[in-house]
């Protein structure tokens, strides 16, 4: 069985995804795209032997579409994947679900008045191969109790565009799913600490910052979000339990040893870094897809990512601690 996808969005991940369904991922081809950019998704398109629709609801009602990726802003994201519910078709839906939890609880109801799952949000991370030791580790005691983490995410350069709170809703997203996913707890509060900025961001961004993530069980994770650092794209983790540390380190291709030295390759961005992890990310959904079946995470995780990152967003702008507040976890995502 062939499951006939159709992307919205053609931008850097929307075209890699593309490429991955229609070329690397089994069982899959691209039968639709659109994007708002016309001549960007013909030419997708054309290379995948797809065709270019006008709109993304052309996508989404599209007869020879059965299943959708959503690859567009995240401020549309929301009526695209209710629009997906009520079409009856899976969604591969990027982060953030919504850039609202209220827009994220509406489709969280709609989904659940169906009384099964069309969502999986793109939080990838977990499908990495160097992530899922750590989640090994934590899961079957190698660390003992889980007490505390550490976690890195920096970039490069981000665009003047790229604004403080964005480093919670774009970025630190990451970091917030992650460690719901490897600690299996729910995030209650949030605390954004000022840094001294770096003379290389733009004047109006906060760069870097530390955010401190409290969790229901009484466990702490830090997050250093650094999204100016130059010199490339690194990710870390760390958790630390009663017994032992399990570490992620930031991968490299290759190193460089000698004269009493040694070098090594960091990744360029998150094209490089997570390139497989995308590729798993997607080989696993329309797996599932083939038996019946969407997993990974869910539109509860989606909602409580972003229910979180507002609550970032309100300590950034108060200086002080934020709650986090959640409705009733639905059946449908026990």
């Amino acid at each position: 069985m062939t499951i006939k996808v159709g992307v919205i969005g053609t931008g850097n991940i929307g075209a890699d995804h593309v490429t991955r369904l229609s070329s690397q991922v089994v069982g899959s081809t691209v039968a639709a795209v659109f994007d708002v950019d016309t001549a960007r998704a013909e030419q997708v398109a054309a290379n995948a032997g797809a065709v270019a629709r006008g709109s993304a609801l052309e996508v989404i009602d599209d007869p020879g579409v059965d299943a959708v990726v959503l690859a567009s802003p995240g401020d549309l994201h929301a009526e695209q994947v209710l629009a997906c519910i009520a079409a009856e078709k899976p969604v591969l839906c990027e982060k953030p679900l919504a850039t609202t939890a209220a827009d994220c609880l509406k489709v969280l109801e709609a989904e659940v008045a169906t009384g099964r799952r069309w969502i999986q949000v793109g939080f990838m991370r977990r499908y990495d191969p160097g992530y899922k030791v750590v989640k090994d580790a934590v899961d079957d005691g190698t660390i003992g109790e889980p007490l505390l983490a550490h976690m890195i995410h920096r970039n490069a350069v981000v665009p003047d565009s790229f604004t403080s709170p964005m480093a919670m809703t774009d970025s630190v997203i990451h970091e917030i799913d992650t460690t719901r996913w490897l600690l299996g707890q729910e995030i209650v509060r949030t605390t954004v600490v000022a840094t001294k900025p770096s003379p290389l961001a733009a004047a109006h961004l906060r760069d870097p910052q530390i955010v401190l993530l409290e969790l229901a069980g009484g466990g702490v994770v830090t997050v250093e979000v650094f999204v100016n650092c130059q010199y490339g794209y690194d990710v870390r983790c760390e958790v630390v339990g009663s017994t032992g540390v399990v570490t992620l380190e930031n991968p490299t291709a290759n190193a460089v040893i000698r004269d009493g030295h040694s070098a090594r390759t960091v990744p360029a961005d998150w094209r490089v870094r997570f390139g497989a992890t995308y590729l798993a990310e997607l080989q696993e959904w329309i797996t599932g897809l083939r038996s019946g079946v969407v997993g990974g995470p869910s539109a509860w995780d989606g909602y409580a990512a972003t229910a979180v990152a507002e609550s970032a967003v309100a300590s950034l702008d108060s200086g002080a601690p934020a709650l986090v507040s959640l409705v009733e976890r639905p059946g449908l995502y026990a």
